[in-house]
């Protein structure tokens, strides 16, 4: 039988790139005790006012047919937050969409055509590649340094534009790595952007993960206004991924002729989430506060632990619920190191080839964990690059 391309085109870049983290969910299945740090998975609870209101909603009968634009309770309330970064937002500068994955899914077909561009830095997250591929453009990977702490440098970008590019995607805070662009870097990467006419997608699901530095946006600068558009959600902030409630807020025209792409897919999201979106954007909640400050906790924990051992190398985060660490000096890749670490050691992290080249000798550990169990975890780390270590071959003394 005969499929369509887009089936030839996603074939090796669906669940494939989570293979461990699959592979640790079958030993836990059978009773094998996993510590689990694959997935960006909060393990803190939505606030039960949230859940409240979602079920409230539900036997209210939010159960009917949305539109293709948002719930207005949701609309207004994502203005209310966008105009505090940029006066002129409006309600057609809203799209809202099941979760961050599906508005970007749908922002990629809005911009991208066959064999397009858009450049990403790498490490980059695990389904960008996937969701430019399915509009049959192709990424086109920006190194990040860690040298430079994995922020993306402008004059990297500027080196990687072709005619064919279209769009550069942005995630800050940033999935794997943590890192944090600062406005000046934005507004260097922005004016790349103006030079080639390029349209700006930035992730900002981490936004309200930030440890200690500024967050900074190229949605905040109306020299970019035209050209940048926001996908996030609720997924990380009021740690609800299983809700799937999620935006994107663009320019007004780029919304209109969107609209039409995503009423093609979708026909609108779930009322009773929305309604509990919407209380979520208006109403004050602790929850990211307090992950915030689990995470650089926790982060700072597992960091201390690696570095007294030496081998592994630890690269502390600027945000985010994830730390990478640089594995080569066991002499092993990412892959084989976190193959290993789960069959011996019974702990799953992700390695750091499923988020590009660049991060081939790192793994990605999530920090969604208690504390005593990722010390248990660091403590494992450590033991599997002590064992290997000592299987090395050791350099022959010559002869004197």
């Amino acid at each position: 039988m005969r499929y369509a391309a887009i089936t030839e085109r996603l074939a090796d870049l669906g669940s494939g790139k989570w293979a461990i983290h699959l592979q640790a969910r079958r030993k836990a299945a059978e009773g094998i005790p996993v510590i689990e740090l694959t997935i960006g998975e909060p393990d803190v609870r939505p606030d039960p006012a949230l859940l409240d209101e979602c079920a409230r909603a539900m036997y209210a009968g939010r159960t009917r047919y949305s539109n293709g634009r948002g719930e207005p309770s949701v609309v207004n309330a994502l203005v209310e937050k966008y105009r505090k970064r940029r006066s002129d937002v409006t309600a057609r500068n809203v799209l809202c969409f099941p979760g961050t994955q599906t508005a970007l899914f749908t922002v990629m077909l809005g911009l991208l055509d066959r064999d397009d561009e858009v450049l990403v830095g790498d490490p980059y997250y695990a389904t960008y590649e996937g969701v430019i591929a399915a509009s049959g453009a192709r990424m086109a990977p920006v190194p990040l340094h860690p040298e430079k702490n994995f922020h993306l440098q402008a004059e990297d970008l500027a080196r990687a534009v072709t005619p064919r590019s279209r769009v550069v995607l942005l995630n800050t805070p940033h999935n794997p790595t943590g890192a944090v662009l600062t406005a000046e870097e934005i507004a260097a990467i922005g004016e790349v952007c103006r030079k080639h006419d390029l349209w700006i997608v930035c992730d900002e699901v981490y936004e309200e993960l930030i440890f200690s530095t500024a967050f900074a946006s190229p949605f905040d600068d109306p020299a970019l206004a035209e050209r940048t558009i926001v996908v996030s959600s609720i997924s990380k902030s009021h740690a609800a991924p299983g809700f799937r409630s999620g935006w994107a807020i663009g320019p007004a025209e780029f919304c209109d002729r969107l609209l039409p792409v995503s009423e093609t897919m979708l026909f609108g999201v779930q009322p009773f989430i929305a309604d509990m979106t919407a209380m979520a954007l208006t109403q004050p909640f602790d929850t990211a506060t307090v992950m915030r400050a689990n995470y650089e906790r926790r982060a700072r924990l597992l960091a201390d632990v690696l570095e007294r051992e030496g081998t592994l190398k630890p690269m502390m985060p600027e945000g985010g619920m994830f730390i990478v660490v640089d594995v080569s000096g066991t002499g092993l890749a990412g892959q084989d190191f976190a193959s290993q670490l789960l069959e011996r050691k019974h702990v799953a992290v992700m390695p750091g080839a499923s988020f590009g080249e660049e991060a081939a000798n790192f793994i990605r550990v999530s920090l969604t964990v208690d504390d005593e169990q990722l010390a248990i975890a660091a403590g494992r780390m450590v033991e599997l690059a002590s064992e290997l270590a000592d299987r090395r071959p050791r350099p022959q003394r010559a002869a004197g």
